[in-house]
């Protein structure tokens, strides 16, 4: 079969000059002069760039037609796999468990909450439901008030990322009127439960102010909390685990500050934990009288802990809590009410390392060379419990509580294959390939058993290496399509990731960035 002959975008030379630099771009009109109301709006697209879209969309369609049978066979194979009506683990807080499930053929969830000690469950927010009739539909953020009475959720209708926020008062089932327009999708409600705090998105798509409105209230009682004045920063709000504060993480790669209101004077001005320093980066947990600080500071490469008290938590008064250790990458912390919980990765390996009140410490060891690990924060401070989510290249998901003062795991839920899944078909090996400069990139490998290592198998190789984004040993319904057949599935860890530290994010980016593609 021939192929058709592909659309070929007509050359329209336009001259930019840019930082003392002149280029030109023979293709500047495929970007919409109007582009920040498109957004809003897809059907304002010009048409002679909406001709050209739809162009390559049928070129697409015509080369790939002669495996139409094929891709209806590998789609039968993955939704195979795919449990349709899943649910979440549930997450307990006080009196409920929250959580989400599907029904049959839905392409959205239900969110649901049940009561702890019995009773009929309730839906929060049946999102299939509110699609119907949607071209586009997708909820970012959604949860509860801390009070349980408000249910709260991010919708996006476009594909634009222009979320409008809405809340359900629980009581009564009712939706308010006077919803949140023009939100990155980022919210929290305040730790007594009376505001809302939420993220403005600019006409550039920028996250660039945090707003306050009364949980009943309307957008004449909007206040303006925190502008952003750096137009490379990101900014987004959230409550502290503790509850004793809500927090306004900004910063970019290089730089951050947090800004800090004490959660028991919500409608007070946001002050700086630390005022933002080129080059110092810090993210900031409270642990019951104390902050714990995850920073760069003092060429702390891959990050330490520091504590600091609430009445003087700025760097004069940053103590050492965990020290930088060349290598180990301290990801993130989670704090609990007798526990200190941190997430650490190490030769592109993950590990949960658990601190007692006492200082004390012990970490959660597994039997598998190659694995992903993930913490999940949870809903709850005091609890002695911690959920997990383990899988790798063979082992499908499990999400896992972990007694911290036991030491004891239970099980909760387990990702269901229903067309079946047998680990022992499959093997996964943990290699190093070198790169031209001599460093060795880890690299994870999935297979069948016994598959012939001759070259004559096909390789799917993938890689990414930007924004300190790390790839790991993880389960993957898409790949099994591919090594049943007798292809091999690679996943490389190269520079530009944070595999092996954030020095490896380091070296792949900006004169560097040669090393991600060697």
């Amino acid at each position: 079969m021939t192929s058709p002959p592909p659309p070929i975008a007509r050359r329209d030379p336009v001259v930019i000059t840019q930082l003392g630099r002149t280029r030109t771009d023979e293709f500047a009109w495929m970007k919409d002069g109007n582009w920040q109301k498109v957004l809003r709006d897809p059907s304002l697209l010009k048409p002679e760039i909406r001709q050209h879209l739809e162009a390559e969309n049928a070129y697409m369609r015509a080369v790939l037609a002669p495996t139409e049978s094929l891709q209806e066979t590998l789609f039968q194979e993955m939704k195979g796999r795919i449990r349709e009506d899943d649910a979440s683990a549930p997450e307990p807080d006080g009196p409920y468990a929250y959580l989400t499930r599907y029904a049959p053929g839905a392409q959205h969830p239900v969110h649901v909450r049940r009561p702890r000690l019995g009773g009929a469950e309730e839906v929060l927010l049946d999102e299939e439901a509110e699609s119907k009739g949607k071209a586009f539909f997708s909820v970012g953020a959604a949860g509860h008030s801390p009070d349980h009475r408000y249910y709260a959720w991010a919708t996006d209708e476009q594909g634009s990322e222009v979320f409008r926020i809405r809340i359900r008062d629980l009581s009564t089932g009712q939706v308010l009127p006077s919803p949140v327009e023009s939100s990155t999708g980022d919210f929290t409600f305040s730790p007594d439960s009376a505001w809302l705090f939420w993220t403005w998105r600019d006409e550039n798509g920028r996250p660039a102010r945090i707003y306050r409105r009364p949980v009943r209230g309307t957008a004449a009682d909007d206040v303006l909390v925190y502008t952003e004045r750096d137009e490379g920063f990101f900014i987004g709000v959230r409550r502290s685990a503790s509850g004793r504060f809500l927090l306004i993480p900004c910063g970019n790669q290089e730089t951050s500050e947090v800004l800090i209101i004490p959660a028991d004077r919500p409608t007070a001005a946001p002050v700086p934990l630390e005022p933002r320093r080129d080059g110092v980066l810090y993210d900031v947990e409270h642990w019951n009288d104390r902050f714990i600080i995850r920073t760069n500071a003092d060429g702390a490469v891959d990050f330490k802990l520091v504590a600091a008290p609430e009445a003087a938590p700025g760097r004069a008064g940053w103590k050492d809590l965990i020290p930088h250790r060349p290598g180990v990458l301290v990801e993130g912390v989670i704090a609990f009410r007798r526990w200190m919980v941190r997430l650490e990765k190490a030769d592109a390996l993950n590990r949960i390392v658990i601190r007692g009140e006492d200082g004390a410490e012990h970490a959660i060891a597994f039997d598998e060379p190659a694995f992903a690990l993930a913490l999940d924060p949870g809903l709850e401070y005091d609890t002695d419990v911690l959920r997990f989510v383990y899988n790798s290249m063979t082992t499908p998901r499990s999400w896992v509580d972990y007694d911290m003062a036991r030491r004891a795991r239970t099980v909760v839920k387990t990702q269901d294959i229903p067309s079946g899944h047998d680990p022992s078909r499959y093997e996964t090996r943990r290699l190093n390939a070198r790169a031209a400069d001599g460093t060795e990139v880890p690299v994870f490998v999935l297979m069948r058993k016994g598959q012939k290592l001759d070259g004559s198998a096909p390789l799917l190789l993938y890689g990414y290496g930007s924004y300190g984004i790390s790839q790991e040993a993880s389960f993957s319904i898409r790949a099994l399509s591919l090594v049943d057949r007798g292809w091999i599935w690679a996943r490389t860890c190269v520079r530009g990731g944070s595999e092996k530290g954030w020095g490896w994010f380091l070296d792949g980016r900006r004169e560097r960035k040669m090393n991600t593609f060697t």
